[in-house]
């Protein structure tokens, strides 16, 4: 593998974007009208209702509660463009409710499956053929090849935003510092410590869904990852088995962990007054 291309081939699907935000409860005390917060409440839960499910039914966007001091609410938009994601901003922008919303971080991606396994196939077929790389019948086979794919993992390209109690959210990069460098490790390497770590995630499958989304180019990190399941424990399990992987304990970084509770709209009103 060290005559072909170092980068692994990725299928890319979703842009999805994730809002943090701290509540300023002073400010809302502020209003002392019940009819007016009803209105702000109403609003907003009427535009959130508006994009919160796709034409064909598939949830797109969500509302988490957040634990902890980094804030209070968590929103998930999964988009099918970066445009679609901007307009998410600006329309929730225009409710009464945002004013009362402080940013305290966000994450733009896109959700990426990476291809280690089939990239070296791809990559022996079409030097099987006698294609130059990078030639345009180099370039025309590693398209149709990604177009196969593409097809055949449409519904994970597209997700849906899972309908899990928990959300768990953090971002991470792989080393590339002078004792560690995970883009100068050979590829069969990379491709070996990848397939070993999916299948500690396989074995968590029926417990968690996992959405990875790359970020290089677009955010302050190289992937985000987002896990949602029925018990928050299990977070704590998967993650920490996979510190023990070799991938993870010698080249992952990771960021801030995030981490909440579903909040459905017809419980935003009652979560305004301090109540689940």
């Amino acid at each position: 593998m060290s005559e072909f291309p170092p980068v692994p081939l990725t299928l890319e699907g979703s842009s999805v974007l994730h809002q943090f935000f701290r509540f300023d409860w002073k400010a809302l005390r502020a209003v002392n009208s019940l009819d007016e917060r009803k209105e702000i409440t109403e609003e907003f839960t009427k535009v959130f209702a508006g994009f919160e499910k796709a034409a064909d039914g598939k949830s797109q966007s969500a509302i988490f509660s957040q634990l902890g001091h980094k804030g209070d609410l968590i929103f998930i938009h999964f988009r099918d463009s970066l445009e679609a994601l901007n307009q998410v901003e600006l329309t929730l922008a225009q409710t009464r409710l945002h004013d009362f919303l402080v940013p305290t971080h966000s994450y733009v991606s896109v959700v990426e499956l990476g291809l280690y396994e089939s990239t070296r196939k791809t990559y022996e077929a079409a030097a099987a053929k006698g294609l130059t790389q990078h030639s345009p019948e180099w370039n025309a086979e590693i398209a149709a090849s990604l177009e196969r794919g593409a097809a055949a993992m449409t519904p994970r390209l597209f997700p849906s935003v899972p309908d899990a109690k928990y959300l768990c959210f953090y971002p991470m990069d792989r080393k590339r510092d002078e004792q560690k460098n995970w883009y100068m490790v050979p590829f069969t390497d990379r491709q070996r410590m990848m397939h070993d770590h999916g299948m500690i995630g396989r074995r968590y499958a029926e417990q968690v869904r996992q959405i990875i989304t790359g970020s290089i180019g677009m955010d302050d990190w190289e992937w985000g990852v987002t896990l949602f399941a029925e018990d928050p424990v299990v977070f704590k399990k998967l993650i920490y088995e996979m510190r023990f992987d070799e991938v993870s304990a010698e080249y992952a970084l990771f960021g801030q962990f995030f981490i909440g509770l579903r909040l459905q709209l017809d419980k935003v009103s009652g979560w305004l007054e301090g109540k689940l």
